[in-house]
């Protein structure tokens, strides 16, 4: 029997079929298993993780939750070249340490996955504004129309109404999306993002304005935005005390980046009028979350706003073993995360000519 050429960690499953692993396995290579899987993303440890990557070449997988991959995890293989995500989000990867010791990390920003957490985020803020649920619960009741029930309209109106003031805070793919869809209600669309260029928020219609505008003046505020060291906590209590009392707030991106509890307390308070939240800071969610305790001020999914029947996070599957393919092969993937690393990688591990 001969050795495999090249050996690769699976951290993390989310093909059923096998279909990528067969791949893998066709190629040469040994494949190896963490403990978790794209419904189940606890299992691995720390310690366990870094005991699977030893004498690995990639690793690859979705996201998980009971462990990181840390610079520990990667230094267990001196022969690692690239970590590979099904995923649009890297938060679980230590991307400054990989760049440091000369690793890709790819990641993978399929339409199907960002364009369907901008759909979910118009679906769950129409759900909230709307007040689809307490409708349906009142007629099934007994009940008929009553004026607690009145919903909020959404764009201008030729009659002088304004509309509202949604605030986007991250305008990449999914904010930039989110926006897309929201031009023909000819609401206020502002956003909050300083790395993305002023052409972007002209093509999209949507007014450029600072962090604090965007908490002042939001009827809406959704988040689009990664979980990393800048991010973590960035709405705080400081952030929710300067937002309207009858605000809105949508979290589709990572829990981290609210503090939950004061969310939680604010709409105890009644210093904000409701919230919608696909992602938590402990996934699966804790059961004693305060926040799951607020009725009809929250509406909660469990971190899958993204999945549709072949879309989500399906088609990064084959995008990301393509990637660790071409890794292997010595050649540069094209979804890299950390380009700052390629001419480093490139001069180990490029194919040479």
């Amino acid at each position: 029997m001969t050795t495999p050429q090249h050996k690769v960690l699976i951290f993390s499953t989310a093909d059923p079929t096998g279909a990528t692993h067969r791949q893998l396995e066709a190629a040469g290579f040994e494949l190896v298993f963490g403990k978790s899987d794209v419904n189940n993303p606890l299992g691995n440890t720390e310690e366990g993780l870094r005991e699977l990557a030893k004498g690995c070449d990639a690793l690859v997988g979705t996201s998980i939750k009971g462990a990181r991959i840390t610079r520990k995890v990667m230094e267990a293989s001196d022969r690692l070249r690239i970590v590979a995500k099904y995923t649009i989000g890297v938060d679980e990867v230590d991307i400054d340490e990989a760049t440091e010791m000369g690793i890709l990390v790819t990641h993978a920003p399929t339409e199907a996955n960002y364009g369907a957490v901008a759909e979910g985020c118009v679906g769950m803020m129409l759900n909230i504004l709307k007040k689809s649920r307490q409708r349906d619960q009142w007629v099934k009741e007994g009940g008929w129309r009553d004026d607690s029930l009145l919903s909020t309209y959404v764009g201008r109106r030729e009659d002088g109404y304004p509309g509202i003031t949604i605030g986007l805070i991250g305008l990449g793919r999914v904010g930039g999306r989110f926006a897309e869809l929201l031009r023909p209600w000819r609401a206020r669309v502002i956003a909050y993002d300083p790395y993305i260029e002023q052409s972007r928020f002209d093509q999209l219609g949507v007014e450029r304005v600072d962090l604090d505008t965007v908490l002042k003046e939001s009827d809406v505020m959704s988040l689009h935005i990664v979980l990393n060291k800048e991010t973590y906590n960035m709405i705080d209590a400081r952030e929710l005390a300067m937002m309207k009392p009858t605000a809105v707030v949508i979290n589709t991106s990572r829990g981290g980046v609210i503090n939950e509890d004061a969310l939680a307390d604010a709409l105890k308070e009644n210093r904000l009028s409701g919230a919608a939240l696909d992602v938590f800071e402990q996934e699966p969610v804790d059961p004693e979350n305060p926040l799951l305790f607020l009725g009809d001020k929250v509406l909660v999914s469990p971190h899958n706003i993204a999945m549709t029947p072949g879309g989500g996070i399906g088609p990064g599957i084959p995008w990301a073993t393509e990637s660790v393919l071409k890794a292997l092969r010595g050649e540069v993937p094209d979804n890299v995360y950390n380009k700052e690393v390629i001419p480093r990688w490139i001069e180990r591990w490029g194919k040479k000519a």
